[in-house]
């Protein structure tokens, strides 16, 4: 292939292929560790995506919230193409004038005071973790290798080998261990048994105010603020990781806005990306994040020229479009036709802003089954904890989309 990819043009191999050939490469050359939907995206646009035949979808996931600016958008694609001609990876050994815009502009945007850039979310929850447990030895003088992270259960938090250590989902940790200590799970939403789960050693607790690959859970009115007073109490951290919730999917800039709280660390990621590239940062409170001293940690590509440029825009076009509005416009539209649908086959609809989850009753399938009917109508979505079909589309997506989504949930919905 290498050969003849060095004699043809690439756009000409790549619209070659048929779907067996991709098939087979796929088979023979690409680890199984995802088994995706039967269908091959050849192109995206806004909030729609198209297959290698032409076929036309809607995009109801819109990649798990990090497509929430749509697919291209122009003043993102725009940036880019401006900064790839002038630097997009130096390497943190020297610094550059987008390091420093970017880390003012996301500081601001979050309400915070300071920015660790790094690239993908589950980094950026090892880098929180890291963050929380130096806190915890130098500031609340915990003793030496014994600082303990309240987690929840049905948490998300990314793949490394120290996330799925407090992963409640066995699947996620067949096969995998040793695994790495310091952690003690609670039910998520439930105060009383964090407290109850306090001890000296505890430097932090670690939550998503919304579950989304959990299965879309929302905890009762309050709860953050509850966390947020006792972190105050004991004299522990309060870190929060909204990249999935943040960058306006539940219809404000961040979802622990909806509280007015303030954590102490916030782990962003996802939609920063603007749907051209792996973007993320922990943000927090100047004290702690300043602990993070030279050769404490780092990252070849963590935020690097075209990363912090990609951000800066994805943050200004959140902005100049309202998306945060927008998304709790249209996800209260959504979710109101969503419940009006009569069916036994419809468990529970919850969720906020554009993050929807519809729970199919057992009785009748799994939301696998209901998203691989989906796609046969037109609408890309994708299962969560086997029985929740998540709704994250494009906040960029038209009523008229959304319209015609719903009726063609329906008829799916009728055929499962």
């Amino acid at each position: 292939m290498i050969e003849k990819l060095l004699k043809t043009d690439f756009e000409d191999i790549l619209n070659s292929f048929k779907k067996e050939e991709l098939e087979e490469m796929v088979r023979l050359h690409l680890a199984p560790n995802y088994k995706p939907l039967p269908v091959w995206i050849k192109r995206g646009s806004g909030s729609k995506m198209y297959d290698i035949e032409g076929k036309e979808y809607l995009d109801f996931i819109g990649c798990y919230s990090a497509l929430s600016h749509g697919h291209l958008d122009n003043k993102i694609i725009e940036r880019v193409k401006i900064q790839m001609e002038r630097l997009t990876l130096t390497g943190r050994h020297v610094i550059y004038p987008e390091l420093a815009l970017f880390s003012e502009v996301l500081a601001e945007y979050t309400g915070l005071e300071m920015v660790l850039p790094m690239n993908s979310g589950a980094e950026a929850v090892e880098t929180a973790i890291k963050t929380a447990r130096r806190w915890g030895y130098r500031v609340k003088k915990v003793e030496p290798d014994s600082a303990e992270i309240i987690v929840m259960d049905r948490n998300f938090h990314g793949r490394t080998i120290s996330v799925i250590s407090f992963s409640t989902n066995e699947e996620y940790k067949d096969g995998f261990g040793p695994f790495t200590p310091g952690f003690k799970i609670v039910r998520f939403g439930d105060i009383e048994e964090i407290k109850k789960n306090i001890t000296k050693n505890t430097v932090a607790v670690l939550f998503e105010p919304i579950q989304a690959e959990g299965g879309v859970h929302v905890p009762y009115e309050g709860f953050l603020k509850d966390v947020r007073k006792l972190c105050n109490e004991e004299n522990i951290l309060m870190i929060l990781d909204e990249i999935q919730t943040g960058m306006g999917r539940t219809g404000k800039p961040f979802a622990y806005m909806w509280e007015d709280v303030k954590p102490d660390l916030l782990t962003v990621g996802k939609a920063l990306g603007g749907g051209i590239m792996p973007v993320s940062a922990v943000v927090g409170k100047r004290e702690i994040l300043s602990l993070m001293d030279p050769g404490s940690h780092g990252s070849t590509f963590g935020g690097n020229p075209l990363a912090c440029a990609i951000g800066v825009e994805a943050i200004l076009q959140m902005e100049r479009e309202k998306l945060p509005e927008k998304a709790k416009e249209k996800g209260d539209y959504l979710m109101e036709k969503l419940k009006e649908i009569e069916s036994p086959k419809i468990k529970e609809v919850r969720g906020k802003g554009l993050l929807i989850g519809v729970e199919v009753h057992e009785k009748y399938g799994t939301g696998k089954k209901l998203a691989e009917i989906l796609l046969k109508h037109g609408v890309i979505t994708k299962e969560t904890h086997l029985m929740t079909v998540r709704m994250t589309p494009p906040l960029t997506i038209s009523y008229e989309q959304l319209d015609e989504g719903i009726e063609r949930f329906k008829r799916g919905l009728a055929e499962l």
